[in-house]
């Protein structure tokens, strides 16, 4: 293995996204491709304890996070996205040809009249933080001037959503993935290529999976921050990662997404692996892969840990341990990495 015990897996899903029929001008982002014609409007949705009904093919879309921009991009849509905000990680890169003329609004959340400026007439958004106040605006207030907006089911549980002030009260699963998928397919009229993009998803997680042996490796997420370390807790989409190859999240009693915990207390747990967010936003400390190792080689407290003596490092970008399409990728690189360790079973 390499220094950080990380196996790189590179799978590229099929670029197979063309757009299909006649065209039409949009404002200053040239040629936007019609739809396929299988989505009935007005299309009514259940979005998170909000009803959502979109009256025609969205020509103007601001997505507010980077999932939610490339599920965007991955169902070809990149001509209608007038701005993106939100970003932890470069660009997927079968998606960055696409992405290169999207508008950056802002790399965290942008204002609320930032986005006006950019004219959309939908809003999309992976976290529900966006929607509340303090964020970029609640979601009545877009509708005020016209504007739907959608939140990712990932994001939701009981119709509330769990970045927005919630709770999970179940363990997430990929199907909430697969649904905000086939439900922005359908909003945008795209209905085969979201089926399409859920089939190729599947079958990589299938795939990665394949010859995966259930042990009792145990494991720790550590996302950001030095002082009090945010780490998966056991209802998220990192916790899932983890059961998904047959391991145990040592902090999976807690409800929280990402709570933040004492170094200390990652001590007396001791996982065999350490799952290390590498977030090049760089906002805080340890954010960086690099920054990340060389605080727990170097901190009293953490070095003598058996996976940092033994380097049983996997590094996951931001993305992959988020709710979003990039868990497939997450969820690959981590099957890779248990197959190369040398971890006691």
């Amino acid at each position: 293995m390499g220094r950080i015990g990380l196996v790189a897996v590179t799978a590229v899903l099929a670029s197979t996204l063309v757009a299909c029929g006649q065209s039409e001008q949009v404002g200053d982002r040239g040629p936007v491709a019609a739809g396929e014609g299988s989505t009935a409007y007005p299309l009514t949705l259940d979005n998170c304890g909000e009803t959502v009904t979109v009256d025609a093919t969205p020509k103007r879309v601001a997505s507010l996070d980077q999932g939610s921009t490339e599920i965007l991009l991955s169902l070809g849509l990149g001509d209608r996205i007038v701005g993106t905000a939100s970003w932890t990680d470069p660009i997927r890169q079968n998606l960055a040809a696409a992405h290169a003329s999207v508008p950056r609004l802002a790399e965290n959340a942008p204002t609320y009249e930032v986005v006006l400026g950019a004219d959309p007439d939908f809003v999309t958004a992976s976290f529900g933080r966006h929607f509340e106040q303090g964020g970029v605006a609640e979601r009545s207030r877009f509708e005020e001037t016209g504007i739907e907006s959608y939140l990712s089911p990932t994001d939701c549980d009981n119709g509330v959503s769990v970045n927005g002030g919630g709770k999970r009260s179940a363990p997430l699963t990929m199907d909430a993935l697969y649904q905000e998928i086939r439900e922005l397919a359908a909003v945008f009229d795209v209905n085969d290529r979201g089926a399409q993009l859920v089939d190729e998803l599947q079958s990589r997680e299938t795939a990665a999976l394949a010859d995966i042996e259930k042990s009792n490796v145990s494991m720790a997420f550590w996302f950001a921050d030095t002082k009090s370390p945010y780490v998966a807790g056991g209802l998220g989409s990192a916790n899932l990662l983890a059961t998904s190859v047959g391991a145990t999240n040592v902090f999976a009693e807690l409800t929280d997404d990402w709570p933040a915990v004492g170094w200390e207390t990652v001590v007396e747990r001791n996982p065999d692996v350490l799952v290390l967010g590498d977030l090049l936003r760089a906002r805080f400390p340890g954010d960086l892969l690099a920054d990340k190792i060389a605080f727990l080689e170097s901190d009293p407290v953490t070095r003598n840990l058996d996976a940092v003596r033994n380097q049983r490092y996997i590094a996951l970008h931001g993305a992959e341990m988020n709710p979003s399409i990039r868990a497939v990728d997450g969820l690959e690189k981590i099957a890779a990495g248990l197959r190369d360790m040398q971890v006691p079973r």
